[in-house]
């Protein structure tokens, strides 16, 4: 069980943050149940990345912090209220160690995005892609940024340096 747990500590967060990213590209949202999954992947994993009472702590904390942060650019209308809480649920995986690193990841790449995407809107759309709604979405000058795309992204930039992929022996998985 425990050898379980440490090799989902390599998939579920990459996969939910892939998963969240694509939802926000096709959608433009991140449901609820998705960062309510995230949380509770924590609270289920952590154990097996030997993560101390206090580690858990900080975690919250940071993850706290974070959706008061977020919560305030969603009441500005800077940021949609899925992008505020995908961002708590990424910062209670990261905790305060890869805070930092992560917010700047995701500043670039929220930026670059949202640059090509405000390029992209200015081009019409070829009549043989006008029929596929989500793509019409992404292009319409009224539709905000998808930007759970930059959170994921950026969170995927620093996971290998997390505690959780530390925890993991990557051995088993090297080619010989």
């Amino acid at each position: 069980m425990v050898e379980i747990g440490r090799q989902l500590l390599f998939a579920v967060f990459p996969l939910a943050l892939a998963y969240a990213a694509a939802s926000d590209l096709l959608t433009m949202t991140i449901a609820n149940r998705l960062v309510a999954a995230i949380v509770a992947g924590f609270v289920v994993l952590a154990p097996f990345a030997g993560l101390a009472w206090n580690d858990l702590v900080m975690h919250f904390a940071a993850g706290a912090v974070v959706i008061a942060i977020a919560f305030g650019f969603f009441a500005a209308g800077w940021i949609g209220g899925g992008d505020a809480k995908f961002a708590a649920a990424v910062a209670l995986w990261l905790g305060w160690t890869q805070l930092f690193t992560f917010t700047v990841y995701a500043s670039l790449f929220g930026g670059a995005l949202t640059l090509v995407l405000l390029q992209f809107r200015q081009w019409p759309l070829p009549w043989s892609l006008g029929g596929q709604a989500w793509l019409l979405r992404l292009h319409s000058k009224e539709t905000g940024i998808p930007y759970g795309i930059a959170l994921a992204i950026g969170a995927l930039m620093i996971y290998p340096e997390t505690d959780w992929i530390k925890a993991v022996d990557l051995s088993r998985f090297a080619m010989h």
